[in-house]
């Protein structure tokens, strides 16, 4: 079936849903697809609906040109496809949930109907098999129910979107050990949109997914998870949904819950999700969004440690998970309690102590030195002790030379978007050279880059700790790329042929981490990571003709 390495499929998604999203966040007014604050919601500022086309088509385009299209795939396709239909509908005029429902029965139909896909086997009864009538209707209630947990998740910047993406890197490495192209592929590209999108969903966030989005991430996490556990691995536990779904799932039955025993609506929104009751009790918004991505990462993987457990041990770390979520907060809220930052000097003696080390000048500026001579360093010594640069990369490099010249020509360099896309490039292009292409002294050379990276993490986590004049802060997002580089890691240590990918993953994010904290601090156009890229692409080019 697969045509095309799943990790191409990710940076295909990503590229797409990148150039997508700023061209749609130009035309969101004219459309009407702009979120205006309310009570209810954190924003006090109009922001762009049309994160969704991003994610949407971002995974979709990819994996249609690229892999061999089948019903199963047709029709998760023109499920998705009708559920972002449905989105922007919402995204633009607040249509009600009666006709979204009808919008999701439609996309769930679809891949029961046409794709074949439904459920068989239910977690606790073990030899019982489900009549196709019972398990279509049964795949229908849970590909809406799915849609709708992640749809109601989509509360906070990033919230909705790392969620699912833990729940997708969980599939992935599921999909890969059940040998599942389709699971694999379907997954990454899904997680390469979301890379793209979260680009400007960060908060404060600059776009919102909306409806289009959200639901398009239910329904794949839903018709995956689904076909993961029927037809891809039947021998996983059948109750490892609740584990890949997660909070989702548990924060919708919660919410309906109390909104059923204090009388309200079902379906009319309101501010008691587990998102909002964090912030309420005193967390910020990044501080919420970890704690979060943190319950979702215990759970997913679980997800991939249990999958072969008995569905009892499965669902019962499930709800000890949760329970212990819930009853903890519902506790803070009874006792009052608020969560406040202490003032330094509240600190006890230990972390005054801490403090002192921390207000060494040695420390505070060591880090950024280190990173200022490392990353133009190894971009320089990849493009000369490399065996050979291929004549597409040094194709590329030429090109980027010639445009990273003219703009230090023209005192652009830094603002240039295109000094920084050259940045990005040269770095990437080192790496890859660096691991595909070592030369002679191949153990000399990987050990070199080896430690080269170790000393990135040691300084990049130093700066980031210790410095008092950084512009570049983390932020939710760069939990979920430090995640995905340890699952990249697991996937590397079982899969030796994917070993030379995951490296140049891998080192390529500790790389532009570190070129991102230059680029933070940089004042001047003619300084070290400017030049360092203007050589380095240049020896790449003239090696490649050679």
């Amino acid at each position: 079936m697969q045509t095309l390495n799943p990790f191409h499929l990710l940076v295909l998604a990503a590229i797409v849903s990148m150039l997508i999203i700023p061209v749609m966040w130009r035309i969101a007014p004219r459309l009407g697809l702009v979120d205006i604050p309310d009570a209810r919601k954190v924003h006090t500022t109009p922001v762009p609906r049309i994160g969704g086309w991003g994610i949407t088509l971002g995974t979709l385009l990819p994996l249609l040109l690229w892999l061999q299209v089948n019903p199963l795939l047709q029709s998760f396709a023109l499920g998705a496809l009708v559920l972002f239909a449905f989105g922007v509908w919402d995204d633009a005029s607040e249509i009600g949930h009666w006709i979204k429902f009808v919008g999701q029965a439609i996309a769930a139909a679809v891949i029961v109907y046409w794709g074949g896909l439904y459920i068989t086997h239910v977690p606790f009864l073990d030899g019982v098999v489900l009549s196709p009538g019972a398990g279509k209707a049964f795949t229908i209630f849970a590909l809406v129910g799915a849609i709708n947990a992640v749809n109601h998740s989509d509360g906070l910047d990033g919230l909705a979107a790392g969620e699912s993406m833990l729940g997708l890197i969980a599939l992935a490495i599921l999909g890969f050990l059940a040998r599942s192209a389709l699971v694999t592929s379907v997954a990454l590209a899904t997680v390469g949109g979301l890379l793209g999108f979260l680009r400007y969903n960060s908060h404060p966030a600059r776009v919102f997914m909306g409806d289009s989005g959200s639901q398009v991430l239910g329904f794949t996490l839903g018709v995956l998870t689904i076909y993961l556990t029927q037809v891809a691995d039947p021998a996983v536990s059948a109750a490892l949904p609740l584990l890949i779904l997660g909070v989702p799932i548990s924060d919708i039955l919660v919410v309906l819950y109390r909104r059923i025993t204090g009388g309200m609506n079902w379906f009319k929104a309101s501010r008691n999700h587990v998102h909002h009751r964090l912030l309420d009790i005193g967390f910020r918004h990044y501080q919420t969004v970890i704690i979060i991505y943190s319950i979702q990462a215990v759970l997913v993987v679980s997800a991939v440690l249990l999958r072969y457990y008995s569905d009892y041990v499965v669902a019962g770390v499930y709800f000890g998970v949760i329970f212990l979520m819930f009853s903890t907060l519902t506790l803070a809220e009874a006792l009052n309690w608020r969560f406040v930052e202490r003032a330094d000097g509240r600190l006890a003696r230990l972390p005054a102590a801490i403090r002192r080390i921390e207000g060494s000048k040695l420390l505070r500026e060591s880090p950024r030195v280190l990173i200022s001579v490392t990353v133009p360093a190894f971009m320089l010594l990849a493009s000369l002790w490399v065996a050979r640069v291929p004549p597409d990369v040094a194709l590329v490099a030429a090109l980027l030379a010639a445009v990273v010249a003219t703009e230090m020509g023209r005192r652009r360099a830094i603002s240039s978007s295109f000094v920084r896309l050259a940045v990005y490039v040269a770095a990437i292009a080192s790496v890859y050279l660096v691991v595909n292409y070592p030369g002679m002294v191949q153990g000399a050379v990987q050990f070199g880059t080896l430690a080269v990276v170790a000393a990135l993490v040691a300084a990049i986590s130093g700066y980031l700790r210790f410095a008092t004049d950084k512009k570049f802060g983390i932020t939710p997002t760069d939990y979920l790329i430090v995640f995905v580089v340890l699952a990249l890691l697991i996937f590397g240590s079982i899969d030796i042929g994917a070993r030379a990918v995951v490296e140049i993953v891998v080192y390529a994010v500790v790389l532009l981490y570190g070129c991102e904290v230059l680029i933070s601090f940089t004042s001047r156009r003619w300084n070290a990571l400017h030049l360092s890229t203007l050589a380095a692409l240049t020896i790449m080019a003239v090696r490649g003709t050679l």
